[in-house]
């Protein structure tokens, strides 16, 4: 009895420094859900498979047989339950979605949590090194290797002063940037002409550049520029 105890309390604080460990790095960077909210999943994911480990404690007068529980069942239902937790950390800002590498992580944290309530140390121990390498080493290599970044991007002009579709792209083109598509608007009032766009650059800065440059035009009304991304 006392070693069943003992392997409990380790398989438990095993979970609370695995999960620990991944919700740091999540508060580090400021993420919605960080460590305590990884510790608690990793935590209940452990503690839920060790009711399947020790299921004949739940009738403790009654035979082996009487009582036969599925343990993938509840590793199922955990995994499925982790689904609603991780779509309250994804939210839509305006054209850009936010939080899935968060809601990644936090599934990890409750696979490495089931791992562990099971007392399947070695790939626990192993998947927790490996997701704490994910969020943080390949955020440096996703810094260092070109990619596409893209912007949306309105502007708007009186409407009898509007600059022409082929001068706003000459000026786009002259600060890095192509154009994916282009929409056009006139508001409400009907006192101003909008053009309405997605921007694409492969360097991240130019988008700072073309607003020093857009802020200085007497010409444009009001502009706006939001980066996408996670």
């Amino acid at each position: 009895m006392d070693m069943e105890y003992l392997t409990i309390t380790l398989n438990l604080l095993g979970a609370v420094a695995a999960g620990g460990i991944i919700g740091l790095e999540r508060s580090y960077h400021g993420r919605p859900a960080g460590f305590r909210t990884h510790t608690l999943v990793c935590l209940a994911s452990s503690l839920l498979m060790l009711v399947t480990l020790y299921q004949w404690k739940w009738l403790p007068g009654a035979p082996l047989d009487t009582i036969r529980t599925d343990p993938t069942r509840m590793a199922q239902g955990i995994m499925t339950g982790i689904g609603f937790l991780g779509a309250g950390v994804i939210f839509k800002e305006g054209f850009t979605v936010r939080g899935l590498t968060t809601a990644a992580s936090i599934w990890i944290t409750a696979a490495i949590g089931i791992l562990v309530g099971i007392g399947f140390y070695m790939p626990a121990i192993l998947a927790t090194i490996l997701t704490l390498g994910t969020l943080s080493v390949f955020r440096r290599i996703e810094s260092w290797m070109p990619s596409h970044f893209y912007a949306h991007h309105d502007i708007r002009f009186d409407r009898n002063d509007a600059m022409t579709e082929q001068e706003v792209r000459q000026i786009l083109s002259e600060h890095g940037f192509t154009i994916a598509n282009m929409s056009y608007r006139i508001t409400d009032d009907g006192a101003s002409f909008e053009y309405r766009m997605i921007l694409q650059t492969t360097n991240a800065r130019n988008t700072a550049t073309l607003a020093a440059y857009l802020r200085n035009l007497k010409q444009v009304r009001t502009f706006h520029i939001s980066p996408t991304g996670d």
